[in-house]
C-alpha cells in the first residue's frame, strides 16, 4: 500500500505493527496540505502534531497499551474549540468562540491516540450549504473546482476526500455532515440526538445540533463514532445509554432488514441521474438480501418549517448579540438570517418545541413499526457551482438554500441517525449519494446496512484527481 490507499482502519493497524510511524503520516499529510489549494483548512499546527506524534512513537517503541487511533492523524471543523488553537466558526474573528475546555469528542479521540492537525473550513457560523466563505476561502471541490463542497462541514469533506487527513468531525443542523459527504464522496453520519456530545462545540441549535463524523468508509466512521459516543457530564442533553461497539455489526448480512422506501414526497424535486443512481442503490440493497418495502412518510414540510423557526430563534439566541455588535464583520446573507430569529415570538418557538416532540414520537412509532431503515437521496442534484450559488440578494440565495437541504432537514427534527454513503458519479463526474435513515440509537444497525451496500460497491475506493 501507498500513503494514498490508506484508510483511517488499515493507517491504524498499519502504525501498531510498525509498517509506518506516526511521524512519517503527519509528516504526509502536511506535506499534501502545504499543496493543497482546496481551502480545507483554516488552522494548522505543525509543532503541536508533530510533539503529539513523537509521544505516540515513544509509546510504540516501550509498548504502552495503544488506543484504537494511536498515531491517526486528524482534524475538525472550525467551530469545535481546541485548547491551545483559534476557533473563528468562519468568520474573520480568529476568536470568535471560546469554551473553558477542549470539545469533549475532540477530547475523546486524542485519548484514543489520534493525532489533531488542526482546524477546518466551514460556511460562516454554520449558515450555509455552499462551502463558500468570504474571509477563507470558498472550500473547493476536490472533485472539480469550482463546485460546491457543501457546507456547513465543507472542510471537513474536502480534507477527508483529498487524503489531506483520515477523519475529521463535522457538525449538522440541517444536513452539514451529509450534504458535504455526498458532495465530496465521503461517508458521513449525523448520530441520534444526545449521542455525541455537544459540549465545545459553537452552538447554532441547540435543539437540532448533532456532531458526527466523516471518513472514506463506513468502518473508518463506525471507528470514529465508538471513540466519541457516550453521556458527558457536560452537555446535559447527552444520553446516558451504555456505550456500544459499532464496528461489531459490520459484515453481518443485512436479511433481517426492512428498507422503506418513501412513496411520496422525497422524490419530487430529484434530478433524474441522482433519482437513478439512488434507486439503483436502494435495488441493490435488495438484491443483498434486504426485504424493500414502499412506506407512506409524513409531509416533510411540516417538520421542515418547525426546524427553520427553531434554527432561527436559537441561532439568533446564540449569535445575534455578536452580530448586532459588530454589523459589518459577518456577510450580509448571515446577517439577514439571523434578522429572521428576532421575529420569533415565544408562543410560537414553545409550540413549535412541543409540535415537534409530538411528532418525532408518532414517526418512530408509526414508520420504525414497519420498516428498519428508510432509503432516500441525500441531496436533490450534484453539487452545484459555488458562485451562481451564492449570486443574488438574500433572498434568492436563502431559496437555494432551502432547495439542498429539503431531504436532510427532517432528519434533524426528527433527531434520527442518518448516514450518507457514495452511490455513483454524475455525467460531470461528480458524487452521488444515497441517504439512509434508521430509528434512535440504531446506529449499529445503520452501519450495517451501509457497511453491505459499500462493500457490493468500488464507489468509496474512488479518489479525486490530484
Amino acid at each position: 500500500m501507498t500513503m494514498q490507499d490508506w484508510t483511517l482502519s488499515t493507517l491504524s493497524d498499519a502504525i501498531k505493527d510498525r509498517r509506518i510511524s506516526p511521524t512519517e503520516i503527519v509528516g504526509d499529510c502536511f506535506d499534501k496540505i502545504q499543496r493543497s489549494k482546496l481551502h480545507a483548512f483554516v488552522t494548522i499546527d505543525k509543532s503541536r502534531a508533530l510533539e503529539a506524534a513523537k509521544k505516540c512513537e515513544s509509546e510504540l517503541a516501550r509498548r504502552a497499551p495503544c488506543g484504537p487511533l494511536h498515531g491517526v492523524p486528524l482534524a475538525h471543523k472550525d467551530l469545535f474549540f481546541v485548547e491551545g488553537m483559534p476557533t473563528s466558526c468562519g468568520t474573520r474573528k480568529p476568536d470568535y468562540f471560546i469554551a473553558e475546555r477542549t470539545a469533549t469528542a475532540v477530547a475523546r479521540l486524542e485519548a484514543a491516540g489520534a493525532v489533531t492537525l488542526g482546524k477546518l473550513n466551514m460556511t460562516e457560523l454554520a449558515m450555509g450549504p455552499f462551502g463558500d466563505n468570504a474571509y477563507h476561502g470558498d472550500v473547493q471541490n476536490p472533485w472539480l473546482a469550482g463546485r460546491s463542497a457543501g457546507g456547513s462541514s465543507s472542510g471537513s469533506a474536502a480534507a477527508v476526500s483529498s487524503g489531506l487527513v483520515y477523519g475529521a468531525l463535522g457538525s449538522d443542523t440541517g444536513g452539514s455532515i451529509r450534504q458535504p459527504a455526498a458532495y465530496c464522496g465521503i461517508v458521513g453520519l449525523k448520530p441520534t440526538y444526545g449521542l455525541v456530545s455537544r459540549s465545545g462545540a459553537m452552538p447554532l441549535s441547540w435543539s437540532l445540533d448533532h456532531v458526527g463524523p466523516m471518513a472514506r468508509n463506513v468502518r473508518d466512521v463506525a471507528l470514529l463514532l465508538n471513540a466519541i459516543s457516550g453521556h458527558d457530564p457536560a452537555d446535559p442533553t447527552s444520553t446516558d445509554r451504555p456505550n456500544e461497539d459499532y464496528l461489531s455489526q459490520l459484515g453481518t448480512a443485512i436479511s433481517d432488514i426492512r428498507v422503506g422506501i418513501p412513496k411520496n414526497y422525497y422524490w419530487s424535486d430529484l434530478e433524474t441521474q441522482t433519482e437513478t443512481a439512488v434507486r439503483s442503490a436502494i435495488d441493490a440493497l435488495g438484491k443483498l438480501g434486504a426485504r424493500l418495502l414502499d412506506v407512506e412518510l409524513p409531509d416533510p414540510q411540516i417538520i421542515n418549517d418547525i426546524s427553520s423557526l427553531l434554527t432561527r430563534a436559537e441561532g439568533t439566541a446564540a449569535h445575534g448579540a455578536f452580530a448586532r455588535a459588530n454589523p459589518n464583520v459577518l456577510q450580509p446573507v448571515i446577517n439577514a438570517r439571523l434578522g429572521l430569529g428576532y421575529q420569533v415570538s415565544a408562543y410560537d418557538y414553545l409550540q413549535a418545541m412541543r409540535l415537534r416532540s409530538r411528532l418525532a414520537q408518532e414517526f418512530v412509532r408509526d414508520i420504525f413499526s414497519r420498516v428498519d431503515v428508510i432509503a432516500t437521496a441525500v441531496t436533490p442534484a450534484e453539487p452545484p457551482v459555488v458562485k451562481e450559488s451564492i449570486a443574488g440578494d438574500s433572498e434568492a440565495v436563502l431559496k437555494r438554500m432551502v432547495y439542498v437541504t429539503l431531504l436532510t432537514r427532517p432528519f434533524n427534527g426528527l433527531g434520527l441517525p442518518a448516514a450518507s454513503v457514495p452511490c455513483g458519479f454524475s455525467e460531470a463526474g461528480l458524487p452521488l449519494a444515497i441517504q439512509l435513515i434508521g430509528r434512535p440509537f440504531a446506529e449499529a444497525q445503520l452501519l450495517r446496512v451501509a457497511h453491505r451496500y459499500e462493500q457490493a460497491f468500488d464507489w468509496w475506493k474512488r479518489r479525486p484527481p490530484q
